[in-house]
């Protein structure tokens, strides 16, 4: 029989177990993530290490990992967020166009407990952070990671056109995309059928023209495309630089193939974002061939974005769901994956050690730069960008005169109110 004191003992310890088990829960959930199939497999096969350990970590827990092509992913969140199914997570990019869809649509939970909990605003960078608060009604997701976009060039053809320097000034940057054409060199390679990749051109031409302060004013529709004379030059700009200096014929392409133009020197740049570096070194092409230089908009900011992961209101598991998302975000996970999703780390804490060349360009050039201008399809609503994208396209392919494209666009938004 026990005395009274080892009773006591006894209750004692059983007691600190139950508490101890208390304040540890065990996760043993399932949880489905939902995401791109991304061009760099690095970043496959290191999303999917991550989740295996994860699941190391807390036994019980599996992590499904779902991956799409961009248009079939952006479709799968638009049938999630009318239905009562979805994933536990998924990734969008930042921005009140795309990202804010889906939040105005119900999809994504606010995060403000579990940003509370985790701390995440300590250990994130702030450029990268800042994303989660334009939405209304509290924090909405967390980085996934921060682009930069900017313009990559080859060496060899630069040299072989006679431009000794990189252009700093849109001016010079002209004079180059001239001295490319006289040497039969087209200065740019863009993949029309995505919609999204020749955007990119009209995005920096805007950002040029109009200025920091208007470009802004345009893409929150507070400003009239066609009262802005800026917007029309703009286009005309844009009509130029298809017309007389990209690669030919550039709207039959996807991305994937003006890549491969490019590496294979058939144009002498491409305007594509940090995440190039880790795509040219998987494929083996020599990084020493390349060099890369911010578009010379002449303002103080950088052209480029955030993606994010959004836990779903349609999640069963949203305390796990952020359990996975910490351990993501955690120094040591964002350490490992450096260079793998991307040359930067969206974790403030992660070191930097033994960078390639143009990784260290792009460090250099964040580093430079706090302030950043979007992508139009993340700046833009969602029905906005689809005819932004419109006018764009048929501008290019000579359908649309610049002077009726600001006109077209202005339309559209004006019959939204």
């Amino acid at each position: 029989m026990l005395t009274l004191s080892a009773k006591l003992k006894t209750a004692s310890i059983v007691a600190i177990a139950v508490a101890s088990l208390s304040a540890t829960p065990v996760l043993a959930e399932d949880i489905t993530l939902w995401t791109l199939n991304f061009d760099n497999n690095a970043a496959n096969t290191a999303l999917k290490k991550v989740a295996t350990d994860f699941e190391a970590a807390n036994p019980g827990t599996h992590v499904e990992i779902v991956q799409r092509a961009v248009d079939e992913h952006k479709t799968a969140l638009r049938v999630a967020a009318g239905s009562d199914k979805g994933p536990d997570i998924y990734f969008s990019w930042a921005g009140l166009g795309l990202g804010g869809e889906y939040v105005k649509a119900g999809l994504s939970l606010p995060l403000d407990k579990y940003y509370a909990e985790y701390k995440w605003s300590d250990e994130l960078l702030p450029s990268a952070a800042a994303f989660a608060d334009l939405y209304p009604g509290g924090k909405h997701g967390v980085p996934f990671t921060f682009k930069g976009e900017a313009v990559y060039y080859n060496k060899k053809l630069f040299e072989q056109a006679g431009i000794k320097e990189e252009p700093k000034t849109y001016d010079e940057f002209l004079a180059a995309a001239d001295k490319l054409k006289t040497a039969g060199i087209p200065a740019f390679t863009f993949g029309g059928t995505v919609n999204w990749h020749v955007m990119r051109l009209m995005d920096v031409i805007l950002e040029t023209k109009c200025g920091a302060e208007k470009h802004d004013a345009l893409k929150a529709m507070t400003l009239d495309w066609t009262k802005e004379p800026c917007a029309t030059e703009s286009f005309a700009e844009f009509a130029k630089w298809t017309k007389d200096y990209t690669l030919q014929p550039f709207m039959g392409i996807d991305n994937k193939q003006s890549y491969s133009l490019f590496t294979a020197g058939r144009a002498a740049m491409m305007l594509e974002g940090d995440w190039l570096v880790s795509q040219l070194n998987g494929s083996g092409a020599n990084l020493d061939d390349y060099g890369i230089f911010p578009f010379p908009t002449n303002t103080d900011r950088l052209y480029g974005f955030a993606e994010y992961n959004y836990i779903s209101t349609k999640s069963k598991s949203p305390d796990v769901a952020a359990k996975f998302l910490d351990y993501f975000l955690s120094t040591k996970v964002q350490q490992d994956l450096l260079g793998q999703l991307s040359s930067t780390s969206v974790n403030k804490n992660v070191q930097y050690a033994n960078q390639k060349p143009l990784e260290a360009e792009w460090l250099g050039i964040f580093q430079k730069y706090g302030k950043v201008y979007m992508n139009g399809d993340q700046a833009f609503p969602l029905d906005v960008t689809t005819e932004y994208f419109r006018v764009i396209n048929d501008v290019a392919s000579g359908n649309t005169e610049p002077a009726d494209a600001a006109k077209q666009l202005q339309s559209f938004i004006a019959s939204r109110t």
